[in-house]
């Protein structure tokens, strides 16, 4: 026997699901003789890429970690009193180990299919009801990206709400975080407000301001009572947003009861680390009367078929897919996983766990300002939760040297020092501080008597301003406070929710791949999570590395120059380019250039995100074969051409196929003065065999998501990172606090200046992992399994549009239009999956009635068999209806999904049998998933909106 020593294990082989012997099998269904030929067949000869990928080669997933551990090391985590919206935590063990790190938790998808998603909805909803009760408002989303662009939508939903329609004048106040307030710059420039800064106590309102933002507690950590300027804003017709510390609230008077018309913020303190930025859950509360117009996504309770209590997302109707341009906004993510740890945080806490964590931080703080003040500081703030001004004058620099002597980061402005205390700021930690303090004074901690300070410790807040209202009464925020009983109810909530770690998601346009352990692990590395985004650059060398690392991969693979990991979502990405194209035609003295081409057939978040970007759309037609018409577009552009700035397409197409007239088409655009815009949702289709700048395009956003691993979470973390040309690198987003100005940049886009940093790990080790043949044979078995579906399911399914050789690329429609002849809604095939163990396709996008279907290369030959068996098999239960052998309205698909309690029942009326219904196929019975609840009643949740948890006599009424 041989001994080969110098064999590796190659993580692409774990990566890429079809075996050697499954290949040719796959091959002889489609009809081609190898991948080769189906790939010449399927994307166009004069778009590929004539040499191979210039990226490293691909490492081992233990090489890799043990590299990544050195890159690791190169970040100092010191302890933060930065503050500025950003804090270190404790994380909950139960919560890190069985939600953050868990598969079953962040590999599901956007619960559009509410009956497999009963868990993470009510985790949403126990969120939703957290945020109002802490801030007193009556109605919130299941969360945002951060606390920046949350303020950043308040500011337009208070322009769509105000009542002098000439209004277009928002205040802003100076002690706003200037993150906040650098996003909001971004937004207003494409709106065409005005914002006026200064202090809520002088400014003079008049009829031009619709609205204004207050922090609270302050920026430098004062707390004001902004009821008077509540009651003035609203004499004048004005509307009120508030960005509060979450945590505060607990000790605080509520938003809602002084006078807040919106409240805004990051519920990063409730449990989710720093992460360099991210990701966090932003939160967004407002009025009821408001609820049509509030931004992002609403879980709200409904009944299922059987009247049972059930969740869904609620009032769609507002979202961008549905409204496109009209929409109030152009999200179409959230930050779910961490809007999900923080309720769960929420949970295990409870109303008395979270006021003492509360008491304690302002107790700390208060603590600390006696110090101080024994040592001959004078501390600026009278009333304060967390937060400390302490002017240094001369002392300032040493100071500063001191607390990093001693691995303490303080905020510093001018001459003189915020520190903000956290939840894991410990006695011994106050007494560091202060021997810092002493330290440059020629004092010692022996100077100070701190038993006698800790005695008779008393809140500096006036009682006015104390919160004297209860929350989080519910019993779902009284009941796991011991950690088994929480992992009870993690657990309990997870079996509900259909995701990854039970089938393949097949969702087209959304890329459900795998997302492997080795790229999760590092994430939650103290090195990676327990960093400040506003660190000092020479203590965050290894995040810097990293970051420049996927950089320059990124930039091979799409052909650009640079990027920009600043958007922290897809949809934000499509605003960041477009930004960035308006920027460098107003650089050239072309303001006129407003007027974007969008494709009919294009991603509901492209014209949404041109309106967000001040653009006049114009739409171009698609021919009878889905392609963009070059005609129309050549029409439209020489028509606008004197305004036109940009083309947003999708490449390849939205609708599967890669046209083969992209290169023309980005030339016609040229020509007319305009540049591309490339939504890289497709981009798996891409990697390795062309690229955006290979066909043209001058900017494209990567889905990071989706392409390049990071899960979704539930709907989210998601980053949004955009690529560009030589000629834009200048006008990439810069940021007010950490200097990462390309000379030209436009003001920030989002809080942190990487983003949702600590995510990008995912795809540094993806990339890293799988090398350049690596990643170039995922996009070809993406190519190979997609058209193997095509092959199967052809005969049972028109497949709507194609190729020229008729194939197509990583995705394919499925017409289910004809069905609707016998009583089938493509929504019943969909909910009839769920009996057969599969969440849906993609429905009716983007041609309604239909379904769009996209596996991934990290599925095997046997599970794209089993969902096409199902398919198939459903496609006989249609047939049975189009024969009239089965009811058009008592059958399989109308019932579907069918639960374990409608198959347990004792009493069976229906006229197929349990078997049918609940175990269809053989393989469903070795590996069922039982849908949480019947069929949703969508309007009945929408008639009588409830968005937070309701009382147990409502659910014992709906049960």
């Amino acid at each position: 026997m041989s001994l080969n020593i110098n064999f590796q294990e190659k993580f692409e082989e774990r990566h890429i699901a079809p075996t050697a012997q499954d290949v040719p099998e796959m091959l002889e269904a489609i009809g081609v003789h190898s991948i080769e030929q189906l790939i010449e067949e399927t994307v166009p000869a004069k778009i590929r890429l004539k040499n191979s990928l210039s990226l490293p080669p691909a490492l081992s997933e233990t090489d890799y970690l043990s590299k990544l551990k050195q890159t690791a090391s190169k970040n100092k985590v010191f302890k933060s009193y930065i503050g500025q919206g950003y804090y270190d935590v404790i994380t909950p063990g139960v919560i890190l180990r069985n939600v953050f790190e868990n598969p079953g938790w962040y590999t599901q998808y956007t619960p559009y299919q509410a009956e497999i998603a009963q868990g993470r909805l009510q985790a949403l909803l126990n969120f939703q009801t957290a945020i109002i009760d802490l801030t007193g408002m009556e109605i919130a989303n299941a969360s945002l990206l951060d606390e920046a662009t949350a303020a950043s939508e308040a500011m337009y939903m208070q322009y769509s709400l105000r009542k002098n329609k000439v209004a277009n004048t928002f205040f802003v106040s100076e002690n706003v975080f200037p993150q906040t307030l650098d996003v909001l710059k971004t937004r207003a420039v494409s709106y065409g407000i005005d914002l006026v800064i200064g202090d809520h106590r002088t400014i003079e309102l008049t009829n031009d301001i619709f609205g204004a933002l207050v922090q609270y507690p302050a920026g430098d950590g004062k707390v004001y009572d902004y009821s008077v300027f509540a009651d003035a804003l609203h004499a004048n017709q004005s509307t009120l947003s508030v960005a509060a510390d979450i945590m505060s609230l607990a000790l605080l008077a509520p938003p809602g009861e002084w006078g807040a018309d919106i409240v805004v913020g990051s519920s990063q303190r409730l449990g989710v680390p720093m992460g360099f930025g991210g990701p966090h859950a932003a939160f967004f509360a407002t009025k009821e009367i408001y609820k049509r117009n509030i931004p992002g996504r609403i879980i709200g309770v409904t009944i299922d078929s059987a009247g049972n209590y059930a969740l869904r997302m609620a009032l769609q109707t507002r979202e961008q897919h549905i409204r496109r341009d009209k929409a109030s906004s152009n999200i179409c993510t959230a930050q779910a996983l961490l809007a999900i740890m923080a309720g769960f945080y929420t949970a295990y806490h409870g109303p008395q766990g979270i006021k003492a964590i509360a008491e304690r931080i302002h107790g700390l703080t208060v603590l600390l300002a006696k110090a101080l003040e024994t040592l001959g500081y004078k501390q600026e703030n009278e009333t304060y939760f967390d937060t400390l001004t302490v002017p240094l004058g001369d002392l300032c620099d040493p100071l500063h040297a001191e607390a990093l002597n001693n691995e303490m980061n303080f905020r510093y402005d001018g001459a003189k020092v915020n520190i903000s205390i956290d939840e894991t700021t410990s006695l011994a930690a106050i007494k560091e501080i202060v021997r810092v303090f002493a330290k440059i004074k020629a004092k010692t901690l022996a100077d100070i008597d701190f038993s006698a300070l800790e005695n008779g410790l008393e809140s500096v807040v006036p009682n006015d301003l104390q919160r004297t209202s209860k929350y989080l009464t519910h019993e779902v925020f009284n009941s796991y406070h011991s950690e088994h009983e929480m992992l009870r109810y993690i657990k309990s909530l997870e079996a509900k929710d259909l995701s990854l770690c039970h089938s393949m998601i097949p969702l087209g346009s959304c890329t459900m791949k795998l997302n492997a352990t080795t790229e999760m692990i590092p994430v939650s590395w103290e090195a990676f999570s327990k960093l400040h985004p506003f660190a000092p650059t020479d203590q965050v060398g290894g995040y810097m590395q990293l970051i420049s690392e996927l950089d320059q991969w990124l930039s091979a693979i799409t052909g650009f120059a640079k990027m920009s990991f600043q958007p922290n979502s897809g949809a934000q990405g499509e605003y960041t380019g477009l930004m960035v194209i308006r920027a460098y035609h107003e650089d050239r003295g072309d303001h006129h250039r407003n007027v974007v081409l969008i494709p009919s057939s294009a991603h509901g978040t492209n014209p949404a995100s041109a309106a967000m970007a001040g653009m006049k759309i114009v739409i171009v037609k698609c021919d009878e074969r889905g392609n963009i018409d070059v005609n129309d577009l050549k029409e439209k552009a020489n028509a606008n051409r004197n305004n036109l700035s940009c083309l947003m397409v999708t490449y390849p197409s939205t609708h599967g196929v890669f046209e083969e007239s992209i290169i023309d088409i980005c030339q016609i655009i040229h020509d007319n003065g305009g540049q591309v815009y490339m939504d890289g949702a497709n981009m798996n289709a891409q990697v390795g065999l062309t690229s955006p700048a290979t066909v043209g395009a001058d900017v494209c956003h990567l889905n990071l998501h989706k392409t390049f691993c990071i899960p979704h979470g539930g709907g989210g973390p998601g980053m949004g990172p955009i690529g560009v040309a030589t000629h834009l690198v200048p006008y990439l987003p810069g940021h007010e606090v950490v200097d990462i100005n390309q000379g030209k940049s436009i003001s920030a886009v989002s809080a942190a200046p990487f983003g949702s940093a600590s995510i990008l790990i995912i795809s540094h080790a993806y990339v890293a992992m799988m090398g350049a043949e690596g990643l170039t044979n995922a996009t070809r078995f993406a190519i190979l399994n997609a058209n193997y579906i095509k092959a199967r399911l052809e005969n049972s399914y028109k497949v709507l549009y194609a190729g020229t050789n008729g194939r197509c690329a990583h995705e394919m429609i499925l017409d289910c239009r004809s069905f609707k002849n016998y009583g089938v809604e493509v929504g019943d095939i969909a909910k009839r999956l769920m009996d057969y163990g599969f969440h849906a396709p993609t429905v009716s996008f983007p041609v309604a009635g239909t379904l769009m279907v996209e596996p991934t290369e990290s599925e095997p030959k046997a599970e794209l068999d089993r969902f096409c068996d199902a398919l198939i098999a459903i496609r006989k239960e249609i047939t049975a209806i189009e024969d009239g052998i089965a009811d058009k309205v008592d059958n399989l698909l109308k019932h579907a999904p069918h639960t374990l309690a409608v198959i347990s029942a004792d009493d069976w009326d229906r006229p197929y049998n349990r078997q049918e219904a609940a175990f269809p196929l053989p393989y469903v019975a070795t590996r069922k998933f039982w849908p949480a609840v019947g069929r949703v009643n969508d309007s009945y949740g929408d008639r009588s909106l409830i968005c937070s948890c309701p009382p147990l006599s409502e659910y014992e009424e709906v049960v």
